[in-house]
């Protein structure tokens, strides 16, 4: 029986399952390549960790890495029920409040190294990290679909370490209650997407929808409900779709460098987002928190039929 030892911990709201031990051999490469054999020879970890019946398509899922060089702290890989994150803004938040409580870290500035470049975090307290992320940027503006069923929708492109594309309208009130329709809606706009050859400038699929609406808690600049790549919702206010919305604000000259973008989730939950420019680069800096819900061991036995999670067809 193998054993997978995890630490869940969630982020405004957002869970995150990390693999502290037990988890497969990656080999020495880049964190982007060791991404890579993961995708390429370990699906059924992701199923086994974050999948049905040990858990759900809400998680996210991360291993914790040796990093390629002794300036980094830590070398993270994520993935959701989807596969493969490039990024993950609210997983990095929970990464290092996961390793101060394990006792591997301290407070302070840490870098990490993701499969996207070297993301600059210090942890502020046990629970609050403020993490300056990889370079972000609009790429397209005021993209029109037409949605079947719906009618048009108008959004822009942006990247905030994954590809989004953010909704500027919805014909669905951004509620909770609501989010099976805002699910619905967000998957009709990626399906739209694909269908029109709409990508990100590296070519890759736009996975990640971020449908904007007005702020319902004090304080707060704006609202998002962001489709995540698996068909589950972000419970957080989505810390690389955060860093896309502050790249689209600061392309329309709407928020200052140094100037707070304070993000609401659909949950209620807040981020704090921000930018410097060097140079002709935008890095954007998110502030947010996360606490710890548990410590486990997860057993996989061979007899299980089930030990690798339950298959999607079924």
């Amino acid at each position: 029986m193998n054993e997978i030892s995890v630490v869940d911990s969630h982020t405004g709201g957002e869970p995150t399952r990390l693999i502290i031990s037990g988890g497969p051999d990656l080999g020495t490469g880049s964190i982007a390549e060791r991404s890579d054999v993961f995708a390429s020879n370990h699906e059924n970890v992701i199923s086994a960790v974050i999948g049905e019946p040990r858990a759900s398509d809400v998680f996210v899922g991360g291993i914790v890495c040796e990093p390629t060089d002794d300036k980094h702290t830590v070398g993270v890989i994520f993935f959701d029920a989807d596969g493969m994150l490039r990024m993950c803004g609210h997983g990095t938040i929970g990464l290092l409040v996961s390793l101060y409580h394990l006792g591997r870290i301290e407070l302070g500035r840490h870098l990490v190294e993701t499969p996207v470049g070297t993301v600059d975090a210090t942890l502020v307290d046990r629970c609050t990290v403020q993490l300056k992320n990889v370079p972000s940027w609009r790429s397209q503006k005021d993209v029109a679909l037409e949605l079947p069923g719906y009618g048009s929708v108008v959004g822009d492109v942006a990247w905030g370490g994954n590809w989004f594309y953010l909704a500027k309208e919805c014909p669905i009130d951004l509620d909770v209650a609501n989010a099976p329709a805002l699910i619905e809606f967000g998957l009709a706009i990626r399906k739209q997407l694909r269908e029109s050859g709409i990508r990100g400038d590296d070519g890759d699929e736009i996975r990640h929808i971020e449908i904007q609406g007005p702020p319902t808690t004090d304080g707060a600049d704006g609202r998002n409900f962001v489709v995540c790549p698996g068909g589950a919702y972000d419970r957080s206010p989505c810390g690389t779709g955060t860093s896309a919305k502050v790249a689209c604000l600061a392309a329309d000259g709407k928020l200052a460098p140094g100037e707070i973008w304070r993000q609401e989730s659909i949950v209620g939950s807040l981020f704090e987002g921000s930018y410097k420019m060097v140079g002709e680069e935008l890095i954007p800096t998110i502030k947010g928190t996360a606490f710890i819900t548990g410590e486990l061991k997860l057993l996989l036995d061979p007899a299980d039929p089930f030990c690798y999670g339950i298959p999607k067809e079924l």
